[in-house]
């Protein structure tokens, strides 16, 4: 039976006091410490300064590569680790003094792309040929905080959204809408995407820590895929708008005009819904996303999509 947040809350508020979390200033890092903040934890970030500061956290200055004692008389009751690699993996466990549990933000991107569909936890691991370095670097570094500490729990989400994404993806096609500009769809429009919001991942990994199931590597995510062309549409209504679409079969990277690679997957999700089985609607996530990118349009990292739209496809 999944538990309700309510009991969570109190629960956690027991147990659970201190709280480490790896980065703590760019959107899913930083979404996570500002969650905890606002539940009423101590909470911790380890980052180098370089960006600014979540409200309510303790800041750790320091490369998490060369840590030496700065965390050795720490104890954490729970880590959250959104490393890229193995290396960041043994650093990380080399320095910390004590710790009761651990959270792996890993990726979707350690299944290859030509396994079946959808991938689940038990599917095999390999490079793929659209995420490269990425995903073998998460493959190793779940591999060796598996061994060093088997407790651990591992997270595989699919495309994360919500508030704070700096990435240009949503925020693309908002800028589209807020143009009124028409929006390029890659073919037909019915390549399938698959997201989760970051307060979902936050939920989840509350439940993770208080019911501290058996099974140790989730993947996370909705539980239904979404057309691109329904993606488009519904953030398009987020900002007010409403999309008109041309579509584009020209043989050519469609990363050259639109937010994500010619690629389609789905995750299944099963065991995650045994334990979190509601999870935000995307008219829902996709409108507190436009509301944060409307007040803070510099914090996203934006491509020239509408440069090469305009000098190729109109």
């Amino acid at each position: 039976m999944p538990v309700s947040e309510t009991v969570l809350s109190i629960l956690w508020r027991r147990t659970m006091k201190k709280i480490l979390v790896t980065g703590g200033t760019v959107f899913v890092s930083r979404y996570i410490a500002e969650y905890y903040v606002a539940a009423g934890y101590e909470v911790h970030v380890l980052n180098r300064n370089t960006r600014s500061q979540a409200k309510g956290v303790t800041l750790i200055q320091a490369d998490r590569n060369m840590l030496g004692d700065k965390l050795r008389d720490q104890h954490f009751d729970l880590v959250i680790d959104t490393g890229y690699t193995c290396t960041d993996v043994n650093h990380l466990l080399d320095a910390l003094g004590s710790f009761e549990n651990y959270i792996f933000v890993s990726s979707s991107a350690v299944y290859p792309e030509y396994s079946k569909q959808p991938f689940t936890e038990a599917a095999p691991l390999n490079a793929n040929v659209f995420w490269g370095k990425y995903g073998t670097d998460k493959i190793e570094a779940e591999t060796v905080l598996a061994q060093r500490f088997p407790e651990a729990y591992i997270l595989r989400p699919p495309y994360l959204y919500g508030q704070g994404n700096n990435v240009y993806r949503e925020a693309f096609v908002f800028d589209c809408a807020l143009g009124g500009r028409k929006f390029y769809l890659p073919k037909d429009g019915e390549m399938g995407l698959q997201f989760f919001h970051v307060h979902d991942l936050c939920r989840f990994i509350d439940i993770l820590v208080e019911r501290k199931p058996d099974q140790h590597i989730f993947n996370v995510g909705n539980k239904d895929k979404v057309s691109i062309r329904e993606w488009v549409r519904i953030c398009y209504e987020a900002a007010g708008s409403r999309a008109e679409f041309v579509n584009v079969y020209d043989d050519m990277d469609q990363r050259n005009y639109f937010s994500f690679y010619d690629y389609e997957y789905y995750l299944d999700v099963t065991k995650q819904q045994e334990l979190l089985n509601t999870t935000k609607p995307l008219e829902e996530g996709l409108k507190e996303a436009f509301d944060w990118y409307r007040e803070n349009r510099d914090e996203v990292n934006k491509k020239p999509y509408m440069e090469f739209i305009d000098k190729n496809l109109k």
